[in-house]
């Protein structure tokens, strides 16, 4: 039986992705008062962990040329982690300084394809030279107190080679924790990942001693599949989710391999977090809160996103109904 109560969690830690993941591929770039007033909505909201920004070259990523001030800004609330991720070691030893001048990120993520086509097409590098340069990475974010969060990506499917080997995709994870990283994300990168594969890949990375507080679950909504995808993975017992406002995110705008086709973006975060809730599973997070920084998000990106939960609102239990714009009302 899929939904098992045995092993469904009682309750689901979130990772808020809008500030950077999000805001990767976008065309505008969103001022920094802008993200810091949505970085402590989405705080303020309850979500635990939350990608802040990136250390990327600001030639490459415009996006995020105000890392270290976001850094500066951002509130320093009890429970609430910030994400960074670094794809060199230049944007390591970005983070250190952060850190060291008080500013810092508690995780740094770094990424790894599972495929060399990939990583030539996304970084530049065959993979065993990326590797190489990572464990060198990981020593210095280690040495200098962070957290690591080791990524394989394309892990369900490579948009340039095909289908991927699992083995090899566990292998890459195993790799990850060996050279020290806490958290290990296995990325469906171009959303190309069905609930019947993620159930196959899951029992196989849970039977190879991968653990529920270890892995961190990251579907992209490319072909819209990300919420279903999520929910074959609670019901794997998996904790850790990570999603978008709005649904927004994938491919970095940088002018390089324009390996994706369709619709990008990550999971919806008001979605997942509107379903597991109504699931009886905990987020923890304030749903009025959540939806406000969702209808915040649309004013500032200037348009719609693709959050039904926001369109449509909580299911109306006890005679409650929704507004968009006001929120949940009581009928009178």
């Amino acid at each position: 039986m899929l939904f098992d109560s045995a092993r469904i969690p009682t309750s689901v830690v979130m990772g808020e992705c809008w500030a950077r993941d999000g805001l990767q591929n976008q065309a505008m770039v969103v001022p920094t008062d802008a993200k810091v007033e949505m970085i402590t909505r989405i705080a303020e909201a309850g979500i635990p962990k939350i990608e802040a920004t990136s250390f990327a070259h600001p030639r490459y990523l415009p996006q995020f040329a105000d890392a270290e001030e976001v850094l500066r800004r951002i509130p320093r609330m009890p429970g609430v982690d910030y994400r960074a991720i670094c794809t060199n070691l230049r944007a390591v030893q970005r983070a250190i300084a952060s850190k060291e001048e008080g500013f810092g990120v508690d995780e740094i993520a770094m990424v790894l394809s599972s495929t060399d086509a990939h990583s030539r097409a996304n970084v530049n590098l065959a993979r065993d030279d990326h590797q190489r340069m990572l464990e060198e990475m990981t020593r210095l974010a280690l040495d200098s107190g962070h957290v690591v969060f080791g990524w394989v990506l394309t892990s369900f499917g490579c948009p340039i080679q095909g289908d991927v080997d699992v083995d090899e995709v566990l292998r890459l994870g195993r790799w990850w924790k060996d050279i020290g990283a806490t958290y290990i994300g296995f990325g469906d990168t171009t959303g190309s990942a069905n609930p019947r594969q993620v159930d196959e890949f899951y029992t196989r990375a849970l039977d190879a001693g991968f653990t529920t507080d270890e892995v961190v679950v990251h579907f992209h909504d490319t072909r819209g599949w990300g919420v279903a995808n999520s929910l074959v993975a609670l019901a794997h017992g998996l904790r850790h989710f990570d999603s978008s406002l709005g649904a927004i995110g994938g491919q970095p705008s940088t002018g390089a391999a324009t390996y994706h086709h369709g619709h990008t973006g990550n999971t919806c975060t008001e979605d997942l977090v509107g379903m597991f809730e109504e699931m009886g599973v905990s987020t923890g997070v304030d749903i009025d809160a959540l939806l406000a920084a969702g209808r915040r998000a649309e004013e500032i990106l200037g348009r719609r996103l693709r959050s039904n939960f926001l369109l449509a609102g909580p299911v109306p239990h006890q005679g409650r109904r929704w507004d968009r714009e006001r929120g949940l009302l009581d009928e009178t």
